[in-house]
Formats: C-alpha cells, sequence, structure tokens
C-alpha cells in the first residue's frame, strides 16, 4: 500500500455540527450580504430579486415549522427539479431536524423516476414544472408511496411551497421554536442521493451531516474562498459535487446566483461578474475553446505567445502580471472569474494549462457520492498538471496493491465516507473493506506526490501478453482530434470463431459523417506513436451522441449495447 499526502491547511474553516448549525453562523456571521440573487422575468420584464444570509434562515426556519406542523418530523422527502432558490430551501429545512432528504435528477424518465422513489420509499415529493408532467402518472404505481406533493411554482390547485412558507411565517413563537429545538443526530443518515451510474442502476448512497460538513470544513482549508466572491450554481443539485459545492458558498458567505440555460452560461458570467465558478470538464473545455477560438478569428496568436512567454518569465521571479497581460480575456468572462474547479469526470490537461496561462486559477478536483464527495483536489499552491491534486487534509488515502508501475486502487477512509448503500449489505461490504472505502479507480503517483487517474479498474482492457490498457488515457487522445465531439474505447474479440482470445483495441468515435476518412487517417497517426499493445485496431463512427449521465460520463454497458 502506497500512502498518499494530503494538502497542507492554508485557510480558516470552521467545523459545523450539522446544518441547523451552519445556518444560524451564516446568518450571524454574514447577516444582510447577499446570499441568493434570482432573476424574475415577467412579461419581458427582467427584475432581480437579493435574499441575505438572515432571509434565508428565516425562510428555512418558516418552511421547517411548517413542515413539522404538517406531520413531516420523520418522513423521508424527495427533492426534484432544476437548480432555484426554493430547491436549495427545501434542502436545508429538510435537513434541519425534520426528516431525510432524497434529492433526485431531473431528467430522470418516468420508470427512473418510479424507481427511485420506491427504492427511498419517498413520503413527501416537492418538484417543479420540470416534472410535473409526470405526477399524474407516478400516482399510478402501487409501489409509490408518496403522499403529498408540493410544487416550487405557484398554482391555484396544487400545494405550493408558498403555502407551507405562509404558514410557516403565520405560526406562533412556540412552534418556530419547537422546530429550532429539534434534535439532530448528525452521524444518522439524512441524505439519500443516487449515483450517477454509468454501468448499472444507481445505488442509493446514505450520508449522514457530519459527512458533508466534514467534507466541506476540509475543502475550505485548502481552497481560497472569499466572503466578498459570487459563484453560479450551475452543476445539478441533485448531483454530489453540486450540492456540496452550494453549501460551501451558504458556508462562506458567498453569493449564490443562477445560470438562465446552457447557451447563457458566459453572457450569465458576465452579468453577475461570476468570480468562482465549480463546473463539468465539457464546460470548461468548450469555454477555453471560445477564447482561443476568439484570438484566432482576431489574427492575434502571434501577440498571444509572446505575452505567454513573457508571463512565464515573470512568474519564475515571483511577479504575476497575467490578468493585466490578459485583460481581454478576462473581460470576456466578466473581469472577475478568477477560480474555475472541474470535477465529475476528467478533464483535459491542456485546458486547465491554458486558462491557468491566462491567470485563471483553474484546478482540478476529484470525488465520488460515497465519499460527500469530494476526496482530492489542487490548489494555487499545490497543483501538477494533469493532476487531481492531493488529498484533502481530513481525508487518509493510499493506493492498494500497486503494480510494478506503482498502480492501484485508489482507496480511501475519513469522516466523509458513506454510511453505506441503503437496504444493500453486500456492495457495502464489497466497497468498504476494512474501513477503507474502494474507489474503483486505478491511479498512481508522480514524483512530488500528486495523484494520477489512469482509469476506472472495471474498463481495464486485459491483453493476453499481460499489458493493461485504460480505455481513458486513449479517448484523451482522440477526443483531442479537433472535429471529434466524443469517443469510447473498448475492448473485442480479434477472431469470432475460436483461434485468438486476445482482444482489439476498438474506439466509438461521434464526429461529423463528413469527417470519417479524415479519422481513419488521423487514427492511423495517432497508432504511430502508439505502443503495438495500445494502437485502434477498428473503428466506429457515428453523428448520434453517446449516452450520458446527467454530468457527462458515458454510459458505456448502454454504448456497448448500441456500438453499431
Amino acid at each position: 500500500m502506497i500512502e498518499i499526502k494530503q494538502l497542507k491547511v492554508r485557510y480558516d474553516s470552521t467545523k459545523h455540527r450539522d446544518f441547523r448549525e451552519l445556518v444560524n453562523s451564516s446568518a450571524e456571521k454574514y447577516g444582510k450580504s447577499t446570499a441568493f440573487i434570482i432573476k424574475e422575468h415577467n412579461k419581458g420584464d427582467i427584475s432581480y430579486k437579493y435574499y441575505n444570509f438572515i432571509d434565508f434562515k428565516e425562510q428555512v426556519y418558516a418552511l421547517g415549522t411548517a413542515m413539522l406542523n404538517r406531520g413531516y418530523k420523520g418522513k423521508r422527502i424527495a427533492v426534484i427539479g432544476v437548480n432555484r432558490y426554493e430547491w436549495i430551501l427545501s434542502y436545508i429545512a429538510i435537513n434541519c431536524g425534520i426528516g431525510v432528504c432524497v434529492p433526485l435528477d431531473k431528467l430522470l424518465p418516468l420508470e427512473e423516476l418510479h424507481y427511485s422513489l420506491a427504492k427511498s420509499e419517498a413520503d413527501v415529493l416537492i418538484y417543479d414544472k420540470t416534472v410535473a408532467h409526470l405526477i399524474d402518472d407516478l400516482k399510478d404505481f402501487d409501489d409509490v408511496n408518496v403522499q403529498e406533493y408540493i410544487s416550487m411554482d405557484e398554482a391555484p390547485d396544487k400545494l405550493c411551497l408558498r403555502n407551507l412558507l405562509e404558514e410557516g411565517f403565520m405560526a406562533s413563537d412556540a412552534e418556530v421554536e419547537e422546530f429550532s429545538n429539534l434534535p439532530i443526530d448528525p452521524h444518522a443518515m439524512s441524505i439519500l442521493l443516487f449515483t450517477s451510474g454509468t454501468t448499472s442502476k444507481a445505488k442509493a448512497v446514505m450520508l449522514s451531516q457530519d459527512n458533508i460538513t466534514s467534507n466541506i470544513h476540509s475543502t475550505v482549508q485548502g481552497l481560497d474562498l472569499r466572503d466578498d466572491d459570487t459563484a453560479m450554481a450551475f452543476l445539478p443539485y441533485h448531483h454530489a459535487f453540486g450540492i456540496i459545492g452550494q453549501v460551501i458558498m451558504l458556508s462562506c458567505g458567498i453569493v449564490t446566483t443562477y445560470c438562465d440555460g446552457l447557451r447563457y452560461v458566459q453572457k450569465n458570467i458576465c452579468e453577475y461578474k461570476v468570480s468562482v465558478f465549480f463546473c463539468v470538464p465539457l464546460l470548461i473545455e468548450s469555454m477555453y475553446s471560445r477564447i482561443l477560438k476568439t484570438i484566432e478569428s482576431k489574427g492575434i496568436q502571434n501577440k498571444v505567445n509572446k505575452a505567454l512567454k513573457v508571463s512565464n518569465l515573470l512568474l519564475k521571479v515571483g511577479i504575476d502580471v497575467r490578468r493585466k497581460l490578459f485583460k481581454e480575456i478576462h473581460d470576456q468572462l466578466g473581469g472577475n472569474l478568477r477560480m474555475v474547479v472541474s470535477g465529475a469526470a476528467a478533464i483535459d490537461p491542456a485546458t486547465l494549462d491554458g486558462l491557468n496561462g491566462f491567470g485563471f486559477n483553474a484546478l482540478q478536483g476529484y470525488g465520488m457520492t460515497e465519499t460527500s464527495p469530494i476526496i482530492a483536489v489542487e490548489n494555487t499552491y499545490q497543483h501538477s498538471s494533469g493532476s487531481i491534486g492531493l488529498a484533502l487534509p481530513d481525508v487518509e488515502a493510499a493506493i492498494y496493491d500497486p503494480d510494478e508501475n506503482g498502480i492501484g486502487e485508489l482507496i480511501v477512509k475519513g469522516p466523509s465516507v458513506m454510511l453505506g448503500y441503503y437496504k444493500d449489505e453486500e456492495a457495502t461490504s464489497n466497497t468498504i473493506v476494512d474501513g477503507w472505502l474502494h474507489t474503483g479507480d486505478l491511479v498512481h503517483l508522480n514524483d512530488e506526490g500528486y495523484i494520477f487517474i489512469c482509469g476506472r479498474k472495471k474498463n481495464v482492457i486485459v491483453l493476453k501478453n499481460g499489458k493493461n490498457v485504460f480505455p481513458e488515457e486513449l479517448e484523451l487522445l482522440i477526443n483531442n482530434i479537433p472535429y471529434v465531439e466524443e469517443c469510447m474505447v473498448y475492448g473485442e474479440p480479434k477472431k469470432v470463431n475460436g483461434g485468438d482470445n486476445d482482444l482489439a483495441l476498438c474506439a466509438k468515435v461521434v464526429c461529423p459523417s463528413d469527417k470519417d476518412e479524415l479519422l481513419r487517417l488521423d487514427i492511423d497517426r495517432l497508432n504511430d506513436n502508439l505502443p503495438s499493445y495500445k494502437r485502434i485496431y477498428r473503428l466506429v463512427t457515428t453523428e448520434t451522441p453517446m449516452i450520458k449521465t446527467t454530468t457527462g460520463k458515458v454510459k458505456r454497458n448502454e454504448e456497448l449495447n448500441h456500438k453499431n
């Protein structure tokens, strides 16, 4: 077993016992500073609503009091919808002593939503208009035990969150006090969060409030987060990385804003003067690509390259002039963006290197739902191109059963490790062994101790000669071909009818059909620079996007069933 280094503690962080303590602390510390900016559209007019940290606490207490009075204490309450103020308000109120919160993906088709509600044994469903059309169908399933459906949107014939808030604000002081004194066990299951499974049915992960507040405490110790920052809640709240990012913003006094949609990300970053952005690789890579295209369209590549050389030389002597040299690039993103943290999937190292070169603090993090979720991250002072950084201060991490190249499975232990999988002792015991959670990811360390992901243990292609091929490594190379939209590498038998049972490396590539011949030439050139056992033997091309999770991970099993 190889031990993994931890990030140094660089920033102050408070470890909160539970969510109520976190909300109370933020209200006391940040008071009337803006916590949320909500854009409202009314008959073509746009207005903005501002909630401060005291407002948020008061609304949490009002909603929680109404939930208590309605008999929701001890219930499983599912929340589903787009990222919005009402979503996070519900999540926090439920976690202040009411019951267990079950965040759900708004993009789930009816059959998967049915499965999730039945599996979690949800009693109440808080939903928004994006899934309103499924509510009547859900009521037809005998194993869905939801007794109350609450809309985040106002509707005259439906129970709405506004109704509950009004009830809470009209409640007596004694009723509010009863809610504020509800017992919270920080080590009991408080969140039932489904994994964004890429290979099988999603598992229900049991998390405690101590799991999450511990992870927040460790993350804040390593990242330069400031109470004058503004963030945009882009990552979906039902995703572990999305919700931890939001609660971090609450705990650090950071303003939260919302995106109008995927097409408006850059516009909204400029509109709100966003300074901190937690996001998925696909979007960050797209942002960087647009920057490069703008440079190319203006014909200033040589000027930019010279400026990069100058700034790199100055950095070596401790002088940082990147934001001044590349002011025009920063202005494209509102002028305030200083930190971009990529998570949920691997990102092309060239993108982070490029953004860092222009003066953005572009970092990569890594985690999984089962660890609440962050395991490792880079920061301003500790980073290495292509790595996922070092383990968080409270996370004990190691490489299990490394091979002769130092590659082995990443295992972790610490306060952020899940309680287990809900009603699945076998899966839990297979994942947590002797107190160590086995991530299923194969990693190695560089000479400085930084962690590099090789690929998923279950995805490794083992050849007859004993060589291991990590498909993710080849996918990164293929995805660097400019016109390739996405790809997946897998192994297939070389001969169908006996004889040779070795595997051939195959690639399924999404690209325009008029690029098929060019792709074959580019793959040949790629093969020329690869060891023989890593060369792509077969190629499947398509214009149809691959089947993915909501965070952009390809669902390999489903794709393998449709590869032809």
